[in-house]
């Protein structure tokens, strides 16, 4: 029963969506490293429901940072954060706690905690849960800027419309964060909020694609084999609810190209050593080469949809239906956005704490 990630940055979640509070613990982190409150709360609004294309649960996320920060930076003890739950409405899941909503981790729940699980709103299991994952990576992606490392994140595809994709990897990619539902053409934007409408319309869902940047990394970060930058990542992207995809660079798309085509050719620009093309994301060996860290993350549709589905009830052993009620999101797309960047810097900050030193993250060493 582990909820912790990371080696030399590590995070530890706790709490389930309809408890008293949720919260996570941060360790490792380096002695003096900026802590900006506004920013924190910032980051949040991008998770938080807006409009037609979220759920009605509206949660303030009010946060408190209960350890690990005096007078404005971290201290290098463990940093905890904490958020209540608010907004809290379980009267649609008490008639449902045996039934295994399809698309949900409810009968695998069942299985691994043997029905000690906290059932309402999907429990820990809740993509609730990402609230304190985002305010504590608030604090690792502001310390990766401080460095000089930006991460930014759009949506590629969400029901069926496609925004274009990273074609200028030196825009201000910190930008996309400013924007709660972030394309690179705002013209494909009312097309997608159109699209989720008429999904929640008609009592459905609808699924997308994110697509990240990350520029500033210096080469040479990761390991060989096991623990390697896209393992690593993938570990930890994986681990967002709704995620089923992920790939680096031109991804699947590789195996039905030639060599010729695909392999990034070196050359020297400015003293530097870059690649003329980037189809590998940035990545040679499971190890940053300098150059634009790219992939794309696949998000299924919201399982939680109002038509009716064949299912099972797990305790009474029988068939039934269930047709979902409560607070849903037709799409969480948009909102997954944010988690991506989190996770992000949660990874890069374990890497580039165990190449440098914990204490390069505060910039106290070279």
């Amino acid at each position: 029963m582990k909820n912790t990630f990371g080696n030399n940055v590590s995070v530890t979640l706790f709490g389930e969506s309809h408890d008293s509070a949720i919260g996570a613990v941060v360790d490792g982190l380096a002695p003096g490293i900026p802590v900006d409150e506004s920013f924190i709360a910032h980051q949040l609004t991008l998770r938080r429901p807006a409009g037609v294309t979220g759920s009605s649960r509206r949660e303030s996320d009010r946060f408190s940072i209960v350890s690990g920060v005096y007078n404005g930076k971290t201290t290098g003890t463990p940093l905890c954060i904490m958020i209540p739950n608010e907004d809290r409405d379980s009267s649609a899941y008490a008639s449902i706690s045996a039934i295994a909503r399809p698309g949900h981790a409810d009968y695998t729940a069942q299985c691994k905690y043997h029905g000690f699980q906290d059932p309402r709103g999907g429990g820990h299991f809740s993509g609730r849960l990402t609230a304190p994952l985002v305010a504590v990576a608030a604090i690792a992606i502001q310390a990766l800027r401080g460095r000089g490392i930006h991460i930014g994140t759009h949506i590629l595809r969400c029901g069926g419309i496609a925004d274009r994709t990273f074609s200028d990897l030196n825009t201000e990619l910190e930008q996309l964060n400013q924007m709660v539902f972030a394309v690179l053409d705002e013209h494909v934007k009312a097309s997608m909020e159109q699209a989720i409408a008429a999904a929640a319309a008609g009592k459905d869902s609808v699924g997308g694609v994110l697509e990240t940047a990350v520029i500033g990394l210096p080469a040479g970060i990761g390991e060989p084999w096991f623990d390697t930058v896209e393992g690593l990542l993938s570990h930890v992207l994986f681990s967002i609810p709704a995620v089923k995809g992920v790939e680096f660079g031109d991804g699947f798309a590789l195996a039905d190209s030639f060599g010729s085509k695909v392999n990034d050719c070196f050359a020297m620009e400015s003293g530097r050593v870059v690649t003329a093309t980037n189809h590998n994301g940035g990545v040679n060996g499971g190890i940053t080469n300098g150059m634009p860290l790219l992939f794309r993350c696949a998000v299924k549709p919201t399982p939680s949809i109002g038509k009716k589905q064949r299912t099972v009830d797990f305790l009474n052993c029988e068939n039934t239906t269930i047709s979902m009620k409560g607070r849903h999101d037709p799409a969480i797309v948009h909102r997954a956005r944010v988690v991506v960047d989190s996770v992000t810097a949660v990874v890069l900050c374990d890497l580039l704490a165990g190449r440098f030193g914990t204490d390069w993250l505060a910039g106290n060493n070279p």
